[in-house]
């Protein structure tokens, strides 16, 4: 029963907000019922902490809960809560709040902004839930009364020009709303909020981890519901039967004490559908200015698109338990798009849009914690479970290489994580801790070489003055290594060195008279060759840009290298095939003084240097050490016969 019944209009500046909220903002209309359920849950949190803060309250909380009705003859979904209650001052003032929002202002800057995205990211930052009501109803019906009070208060609208406040007596205290619907209209997005199906589809997706449960009339077979209609005597037909829509576990708000292993395990195939157990589980909560929690989990195997374009990356995130988006990547960096898991935050508004969430600085804040936490699980797993993390860095570790290009603030943590083949061990991989940890006396950078596979590096004729010499070489065969290798300075002060590239001196630390007499030597050599080296700049001026002796050869005649800050030939090849074109890079030829096809084209240049065979002869040195190393000749076709008619001379 309603007494006192007032029509109110709405201001023009409002009805306009109004129906742009109604048309225009929400892209997806089934999210009113997320908006209304949530407000019903808040309902029900404030009036369990006002009961324990008053004890005059005297509020019933022993089951507090949201019931949803249908009424299939009338076409009305009532969302209805036994929370706190409002009072008339309340309903003016809350359900009022879009008439109370510098509403003036809000629409001059929606009208500025130029998409429906950007609009609803203005949108959210007024809070204007209830009002998405109106996308699917043609008139809203709320009623309520406060806990502690006696009079209720029914407030009325169609959405249009104006809306009605009474007094309503009887009621009993929480807060209905009825959504007069709409009909059907799948062309508009509207869906039948009636049907049973629907319900239960939109508050599993948005709701299931309310903390109260959400109930609806369990349905029945027509059969049934006949059957007991025939026999049941009016009197004694039982009450209908409530069914719980949602699960309520959300296991992120619980302490990690009171979760077991195989609910996380659920929750993991619940929200990734991988079958298999997580490799690792990182579940903590923050307090302070900005609270959340969050629970997140390390697959124990890739998933099939982690490298394709379209792949769906980031996190769930739910604003107090309520679902807000799928893979929100502003909260994890494309390096760790494996990650999967939950963060819920309790002070972002229920409408904020991804627009709002990239420039957050709290959001911001949050990401940086989650990536830290996450990169702190990898580094346990590597500490405590070795052969796991070699499995790990199996399935994740080109992925995560990627970060040292992309998070400058986390590459020392990165850099602990990274594995490589090397030669040290033909089978298990390496870290780089491990690796320095090796390292010879006086030995200050990291070494490695970067190749298709490691028989192509092992093979290599760079390695051999390595090999000989007992130091280890990194094997990087993954793509992203030529590139975080060239821009990552070093590792705990010891930097990156390309044993293709540069100057290398291995015997560079001889001390006393060994040192002096290999200096004198190596003196020695550079005179005795400097007119065949001469004559090669010239003659190879086309391939190369530089011709030297090599203090890395010891069984090969050569081996080409590039200057300390050219790209490597793989790394042009990689910047070809994405469509950048790059001027052709020009190597070093370097040549082993010790080899008798060195050795004996000398002569042959002391003894003739006007020779034609010698310039065939200096290109195919050339194009071997092109192959050696697994390049491509520039001109296969005139190599070969070059080889064909040297190798018939000698017969």
């Amino acid at each position: 029963m309603a007494s006192s019944t007032q029509t109110l209009e709405f201001q023009a500046e409002t009805r306009q907000l109004l129906q742009l909220v109604i048309h225009s903002i929400y892209s997806n209309k089934d999210i009113f019922l997320r908006e209304l359920i949530s407000n019903g849950s808040d309902a029900l949190d404030k009036l369990r902490l006002e009961s324990l803060s008053d004890s005059a309250l005297d509020a019933d909380t022993s089951d507090l809960h949201i019931v949803l009705e249908v009424d299939q003859e009338a076409r009305t979904l009532t969302v209805r809560d036994n929370g706190i209650g409002m009072t008339r001052e309340d309903v003016v003032e809350l359900i009022g709040t879009i008439a109370k929002s510098g509403t003036a202002t809000l629409l001059a800057k929606i009208k500025e902004a130029k998409d429906a995205a950007a609009a609803q990211s203005l949108i959210g930052q007024f809070g204007v839930g209830f009002y998405s009501a109106f996308m699917v109803a043609d008139k809203v019906t709320l009623r309520t009364r406060r806990a502690g009070t006696e009079q209720g208060t029914l407030w009325e609208s169609d959405g249009e020009g104006t809306y009605t406040i009474a007094e309503a007596e009887g009621l009993p205290v929480g807060t209905s709303v009825t959504l007069h619907l709409k009909p059907v209209d799948g062309e508009d997005g509207l869906g039948d909020y009636l049907a049973g199906w629907k319900i239960r589809q939109i508050v599993k997706q948005y709701s299931d981890f309310i903390r109260w449960p959400i109930r609806m009339a369990a349905e029945t077979t027509g059969v049934a519901a006949e059957a007991e209609d025939e026999t049941a005597p009016e009197a004694e037909k039982p009450s209908e039967k409530l069914e719980t829509l949602n699960s309520m576990k959300a296991l992120w708000a619980r302490p990690r004490s009171e979760v077991t292993e195989a609910e996380y395990h659920e929750f993991y195939q619940q929200i990734s559908h991988d079958w298999q157990p997580p490799a690792e589980t990182v579940h903590m909560r923050a307090e302070g200015t900005f609270e959340y929690e969050a629970l997140l989990f390390i697959p124990s195997h890739a998933p099939f698109d982690l490298f394709s374009r379209d792949t769906k990356r980031g996190v769930q995130l739910y604003v107090k338990r309520v679902f807000i988006m799928d893979d929100c990547d502003a909260l994890m960096p494309n390096y760790l798009r494996f990650v999967k898991g939950v963060v819920d935050a309790h002070d972002l508004s229920l409408n904020v849009s991804r627009e709002i969430l990239q420039h957050d600085r709290q959001i911001t804040a949050v990401r940086r914690r989650l990536v830290k936490k996450v990169l702190g699980a990898l580094k346990d797993v590597k500490t405590n479970k070795a052969e796991a993390y070699t499995a790990l860095w199996e399935q994740f570790g080109r992925v995560l290489k990627e970060g040292l290009l992309e998070d400058r603030d986390n590459t020392d943590a990165l850099l602990e994580l990274v594995c490589a083949a090397s030669t040290n061990d033909p089978e298990k991989p390496t870290t780089l801790r491990e690796y320095v940890d090796r390292m010879k006396d006086g030995q200050d950078t990291i070494y490695y070489l970067s190749g298709e596979n490691r028989a192509m590096v092992e093979n290599s004729p760079h390695m051999e003055a390595f090999t000989a010499k007992g130091y280890e070489v990194l094997i990087l065969t993954d793509p992203v290594d030529e590139v975080w290798t060239d821009q990552v300075p070093a590792f705990d002060g010891h930097a990156f060195q390309s044993i293709a590239k540069g100057q290398v001196d291995l015997d560079g630390d001889a001390d006393g008279d060994d040192g002096d007499q290999a200096k004198a030597e190596k003196a020695q050599r550079e005179q005795d060759f400097a007119p065949l080296v001469g004559w090669l700049r010239t003659a190879l001026a086309e391939h190369v840009k530089e011709v030297r002796l090599s203090t890395r050869l010891t069984t090969s005649a050569a081996c080409l290298v590039g200057d300390a800050h050219d790209l490597t030939p793989t790394l042009e090849k990689l910047y070809r095939a994405m469509g950048q074109e790059l001027p052709a890079v020009k190597r070093i030829l370097e040549l082993n003084p010790t080899h008798p096809l060195v050795t004996a084209l000398r002569r042959a240049h002391e003894a003739n240097a006007d020779d034609p065979a010698l310039v065939d002869t200096a290109e195919l040195v050339h194009g071997s050490a092109l192959l050696a190393e697994g390049g491509d000749l520039p001109d296969p076709a005139r190599f070969t016969r070059l080889l064909t008619e040297r190798l018939t001379h000698t017969l």
